[in-house]
């Protein structure tokens, strides 16, 4: 690395005020707004983290209290269509009973707490207990209970489902326990105008898919949370992205990233990726932006890795030293290219340029306009060219991500089942659609086993193979937080800006 000290408060390198006074375009107000995080430090215990005290906790005064993502309303397009939403112990059923209304129950029996629902289902006339019958409107009204005779202190006024808070934004149907909770408008403020020129209400979900992770939510999360780590964990970004140059705001129970992209990060030295790569390929010989050494796949699970020297070694895909002189090797870059690859990744071409980063910016921006001008027509000629080529991607507590402009990804993180150390790390590509046309059908949600690669989703296209790199990580530092003698962990005051800020919000939610 050439950038650690600087004698500053920031990074080397240009500030991203002035890459977007280098725009084309005319850039949107909401880009320049500087909403930082007071000072820290944020210190939290790592205990957090697989407590099962702490994780009931989250239980009773987060999730039984807070406005939650628990599906996109095109999940459930007709009356009678249900999903079942599932967060920790907890389980709701959320279905349509109007062409424009959407109601959510408690998933459970009032008389012996059976599930009335364990998949989605469409076009149902009632909740139906298989236990032992008794049967529920969709509106929730009690309708039927076999020998009601034998229950005297049962009726529809006692004993219809009782309804859970549901609100809306942005086509995404949210829910809220809590009877006593503010509304959603309130909870998520002034989010729309992040959200433009393409709002979420014209976008649908042209993918989904859910992987389950060996950690806690937050570890997950967390690790979509911040740039910081793409310096050790992306080193196939750090040619192409400002990391250490990105820009953190926090707006309410929403926080921001803002990464610059087509330009040099400023952990890398300029002269070792200054000539091009002799048959470079984006998944399969490509160059270690701080090393030098380039890493080549031979096959699956066998990479060649040479030195700028020339010494070279043979590595499998989890950088294990096989064979040759050369003895270690960095675990990501061994990952990316000798890990499995979705068909049509190993010949294609590596599309990496250097030079000066307004014409670098430019021509990423350009490529990208014409792409949703046959999309959408001309309404993206007025889109500036870091709207279309930065990484701006937002957190909305407690556990969603939807990205900005014309970027698709939206994350969802949450528990899976009673564990605290396993959760589910779902991703959805929301894509926009022309104004005036109708959202099609959303992607059926497409699910990962722990031990399965990402790559077998291979509607994540290039996403799969960053995944990868981001969950290697993960199972070891669920291992190793438990071993920190000190019992704290310190964020960085402003490159985890997002981190601190959902830390402040969960502790004054866990303190009511």
């Amino acid at each position: 690395m050439v950038e650690t000290l600087t004698g500053t408060n920031r990074s080397k390198g240009i500030t991203y005020n002035e890459l977007l006074d280098m725009d084309t375009h005319n850039v949107p107000t909401k880009l320049r707004e500087d909403a930082p995080l007071e000072p820290g430090p944020t210190i939290v215990n790592p205990s957090i983290y697989y407590s099962r005290d702490f994780f009931d906790l989250e239980v009773e005064r987060l999730w039984k209290r807070v406005w939650q993502l628990a599906c996109h309303e095109d999940d459930i397009p007709n009356v009678g269509d249900t999903l079942v939403y599932d967060i920790a112990s907890l389980s709701y059923i959320i279905v349509r009973t109007g062409k424009d209304e959407i109601k959510a129950f408690p998933n459970a029996c009032l008389h012996r707490g059976r599930a009335l629902a364990t998949e989605d289902e469409s076009g149902l006339h009632e909740f139906r207990c298989p236990f032992h019958g008794w049967a529920w409107k969709l509106d929730g009204t009690l309708k039927e209970v076999p020998c009601q005779w034998d229950f005297p202190s049962v009726s529809a006024k006692t004993h219809s489902l009782p309804s859970v808070q549901v609100g809306r934004w942005g086509g995404f149907v949210f829910i809220n326990p809590d009877d006593k909770a503010g509304p959603l408008k309130e909870f998520l403020g002034d989010i729309n105008r992040h959200f433009e020129p393409i709002p979420f209400e014209r976008r649908y979900k042209s993918a989904h898919v859910a992987k389950k992770l060996r950690c806690n939510w937050k570890v997950a999360q967390e690790a979509f949370m911040e740039a910081y780590h793409v310096v050790a964990t992306h080193p196939t970004l750090l040619p192409v992205m400002g990391d250490a140059n990105s820009k953190y705001d926090v707006f309410g129970n929403m926080s921001r990233a803002i990464s610059p992209n087509g330009l040099l990060s400023p952990h890398v030295n300029p002269e070792l990726v200054a000539d091009p790569v002799d048959g470079a390929t984006a998944y399969t010989k490509i160059r270690h932006a701080l090393s030098g050494n380039i890493y080549e796949r031979l096959a699956l699970g066998r990479v060649k890795v040479t030195t700028r020297n020339g010494t070279s070694g043979i590595f499998d895909e989890a950088a294990h030293h096989l064979e040759g002189e050369l003895d270690h090797a960095d675990i990501q870059l061994c990952n990316w290219v000798g890990g499995a690859l979705a068909e049509g990744m190993e010949n294609e071409p590596d599309t990496t340029t250097v030079g000066p980063v307004p014409d670098r910016r430019k021509a990423a921006a350009d490529a990208q306009r014409a792409l949703w001008r046959e999309r959408l027509g001309a309404e993206v000629d007025q889109v500036s060219d870091a709207e279309f080529v930065d990484t701006i991607y937002y957190n909305v507590f407690p556990n969603i991500s939807p990205w900005g402009c014309f970027n698709p990804i939206f994350y969802r993180f949450r528990p899976y089942g009673d564990n605290p150390e396993e959760c589910i790390h779902e991703t959805m590509l929301m894509l926009p659609v022309p104004k005036g046309e109708e959202r099609p059908a959303p992607a059926k949600i497409h699910w990962l086993d722990f031990d399965d690669d990402y790559v077998e989703a291979p509607e994540l296209g290039m996403l799969a193979k960053v995944f990868n790199q981001d969950v290697v990580n993960l199972p070891h530092v669920q291992k190793g937080m438990k071993s920190i003698k000190s019992k704290e962990i310190v964020f960085a005051n402003y490159g985890e800006t997002k981190i601190r800020h959902f830390h402040k919000i969960l502790k004054e939610w866990l303190s009511r």
